[in-house]
């Protein structure tokens, strides 16, 4: 799956402009920058406040010139990245069961933080390329947060697989700031710089460790969810009930294909949906009702935000689940919460 480049004016989340001064340098001056962009350079940071990617390149690149350890700036901020900070896309991570998942979700989710930064997973032999896609004039300010982008991505694969992370290589487009053996301290492996690509090597082996499922709260909400939808329909398991539980399992990944339900039930597709059309149901009418199961019972029962919601049941945007809520009971969702 790959969402494409970006041919216009990006937005980047504010987010990474606060984490971009947390770390400068001691005694680098850093307000005048932030106040730049139109910023509290005291907060509160919202992760859904957005800054344009020119000024943020800008900014980057006029921080870096001050600090005079500017070259393993981007390194330390990509590093210092906790995946509680991203919000959604970090809960998107997290309840994936294998690094592979991750990688896949953050194809979708990428967009939530940024416009610009899109990621495409490309198998090879071995493994595969987890690539950062992203147009634009290849400044100063766009490489930094290209490195910066590519060491976040290491250090939230290694807190979140039960594997312990080393990529096999690290690819930049463009040419090193520095001494190439820093940019290997930093990441373990050997870095290629004026290279085709801005990409981590990720071997199989990682790519298939499962995750740690560091989001308890999330992986015990759908287990009580799916133990009470068995429960609920005790040994007489329909189809439909069926496919809609396996739905449920796959949502926070996207609305599952009817084949790859097809498959986990042991049959074709074109058996699942004759025999789905026989019981009057379309697999799309299956995977609308499990939807709205399974969002309505993450607003009553949880307090995940609309948009971690709108995620969870398979949207890539909230305003996409507010319209099919709506649909589907009448009401928005924050007007089904509060009722």
């Amino acid at each position: 799956m790959r969402w494409g480049y970006v041919t216009h004016m990006g937005q980047i989340t504010s987010l990474y402009v606060y984490r971009v001064v947390s770390e400068a340098s001691p005694g680098v001056e850093t307000r005048d920058l932030v106040e730049g962009l139109g910023l509290n350079p005291d907060g509160p940071i919202d992760p859904s406040q957005m800054v344009s990617s020119p000024d943020y390149y800008r900014f980057f690149a006029d921080l870096e010139a001050r600090d005079p350890d500017g070259l393993n700036l981007p390194l330390r901020i990509g590093a210092s990245m906790q995946t509680d900070e991203y919000g959604a896309f970090g809960l998107a991570w997290k309840s994936a069961p294998d690094l592979r998942g991750s990688y896949n979700r953050a194809e979708r989710y990428a967009r939530v933080l940024s416009s610009v930064e899109v990621y495409e997973l490309e198998p090879t032999d071995g493994g595969a390329y987890y690539k950062l896609l992203k147009e634009g004039d290849g400044s100063r300010g766009m490489q930094l947060s290209n490195e910066a982008s590519l060491s976040a991505v290491t250090e939230i694969s290694d807190q979140i697989s039960t594997a312990e992370f080393t990529p096999d290589a690290i690819f930049f487009k463009h040419a090193p700031r520095g001494p190439v053996e820093a940019y290997e301290a930093h990441f373990g492996c050997p870095v290629h710089f004026e290279d085709e690509r801005d990409a981590l090597l990720v071997s199989e082996a990682l790519l298939s460790a499962p995750n740690k499922l560091g989001d308890a709260t999330i992986a015990q909400f759908f287990d009580r969810h799916l133990e009470q939808e068995l429960a609920a329909i005790a040994d007489s398991v329909s189809l439909d009930q069926r496919v809609r539980i396996a739905v449920t399992k796959a949502l926070s990944e996207g609305v599952p294909p009817v084949s790859d339900i097809a498959s986990s039930l042991g049959m074709s597709a074109r058996t699942l949906q004759r025999r789905l059309s026989d019981q009057g149901y379309s697999f799309q009418v299956v995977v609308d009702l499990a939807r709205k199961d399974l969002a309505q019972k993450l607003l009553t029962e949880t307090d995940y935000s609309l948009a971690e919601i709108a995620f969870l049941t398979g949207f890539s945007e909230q305003s996409g689940f507010t319209r099919a809520f709506k649909r589907w009971a009448g009401q928005t969702p924050r007007s089904y919460r509060l009722g």
